[in-house]
C-alpha cells in the first residue's frame, strides 16, 4: 500500500503543477526525457558529491537524486513555454505529462519501494508498461509540438 500512496503523491503533485501553470505536454514530455539521459550521464557523479558534501550515501539518495534529475528540465519548464487556452487541454496535457513522468520514475523508485498487495500490481503494471508508456508519450509530445502554433502567428491569424 505504500507504493501506491508515494505514486500517488507523486503523481497529484505533478498533475497539478502542470494543470495549473497550463504548459503544454510536448514540450513538457521532452524535458522529462533530456532528464532522464541527464540522470543516466550524471546521476553516479552527483551521488558521489552528494557523499562527499556529507549527505548519507544509500539507495534512498541515489534514488531521489536520480528522481531530481529526471523532473528537474521539466520543473524548470514549467515556467516556460506554449500554454493551452481550453480546460479540456490542461486536463488532457496534465494527464499525459503525469503518467509519462510516472514511467521515467519508476525504475530509479523501484531501488527503494518494497511492493506488496495492491501496490505491488500497480507498480508491475507500470514496470511492464515502462516502455510502451514512455514510447507512446514521446510520440505524443512530438506530435504535440507539431500542433502548438507560435504566439506571434496566431496573433496575426486573429487580427484579420
Amino acid at each position: 500500500m505504500d507504493v501506491i500512496l508515494i505514486f500517488a503523491g507523486i503523481a497529484v503533485v505533478l498533475f497539478v503543477s502542470s494543470y495549473m501553470h497550463k504548459r503544454r505536454f510536448g514540450l513538457l514530455g521532452l524535458a522529462l526525457a533530456t532528464g532522464s539521459l541527464l540522470s543516466g550521464i550524471w546521476g553516479y557523479d552527483l551521488g558521489l558529491i552528494a557523499s562527499g558534501l556529507g549527505v548519507p550515501s544509500g539507495p534512498w539518495t541515489t534514488a531521489i537524486i536520480l528522481s531530481l534529475l529526471i523532473l528537474l528540465p521539466a520543473g524548470v519548464l514549467l515556467f516556460h513555454g506554449y500554454t493551452y487556452n481550453t480546460m479540456f487541454g490542461r486536463i488532457i496535457g496534465a494527464g499525459l505529462f503525469t503518467l509519462l513522468a510516472l514511467a521515467f520514475l519508476v525504475e530509479p523508485l523501484g531501488h527503494i519501494l518494497m511492493p506488496h498487495g495492491i501496490g505491488a500490481d500497480v507498480y508491475n503494471w507500470l514496470t511492464n508498461n515502462r516502455t510502451i508508456i514512455i514510447g507512446a508519450g514521446l510520440t505524443l509530445a512530438v506530435i504535440d509540438l507539431f500542433l502548438t502554433k507560435p504566439a506571434h502567428l496566431a496573433d496575426k491569424r486573429h487580427k484579420h
